[in-house]
């Protein structure tokens, strides 16, 4: 657990299994992510737990990242969600729970952060390109999935990488 200092006290914490509903129901609230089952949600929070994280304020979970490492990569952190309910947003606590989980992960050997995003969703590349800056790496992008891709109609999705700068030796 860490404490996130802001307008007010936010702790961190990986999930658990009592919190797959409230990730659920943030998800469905946000207004942008692909809601997945409930179900999806709460097997996430059972075996995923490790590499996602939540932040609880005033004693309830107001938003959310869920993650895993690649398996064909095990250097590499794929983020799938990051959410934080409409009232607290604004207060960096996307960037402190992916910083939180970065930090728990590198101990583990993870050095890069990949994640698709929507080319209208400006708020999610805002984030992470201030988690690029403020971790003093690089940012890149390209085409990952376009809607042919999709069955429903789905817009194209990029993908980012945050990656360590490469040292000139």
């Amino acid at each position: 657990m860490h404490s996130v200092r802001g307008e007010n006290a936010a702790l961190l914490r990986t999930p658990t299994l009592e919190d797959g509903a409230r990730l659920w129901q943030i998800a469905a609230n946000s207004g942008v992510l692909d809601t997945n089952s409930s179900y999806a949600y709460l097997l996430w929070c059972r075996d995923f737990a490790a590499t996602s994280a939540v932040v609880e304020i005033d004693g309830e979970v107001g938003g959310f990242v869920i993650g895993y490492v690649r398996p064909e990569q095990p250097g590499t952190f794929f983020v799938w969600q990051v959410a934080v309910e409409r009232k607290h947003r604004g207060h960096g606590l996307g960037v402190a729970m992916l910083d939180f989980l970065l930090e728990n992960l590198s101990q583990h050997g993870v050095e890069e952060l990949e994640t698709t995003i929507s080319p209208d969703n400006t708020a999610s590349r805002a984030m992470f390109a201030s988690l690029a800056v403020r971790r003093d790496c690089r940012l890149s992008h390209r085409a990952l999935f376009d809607p042919s891709h999709f069955p429903d109609g789905h817009e194209p999705e990029h993908l980012f990488r945050i990656t360590p700068h490469q040292e000139v030796g």
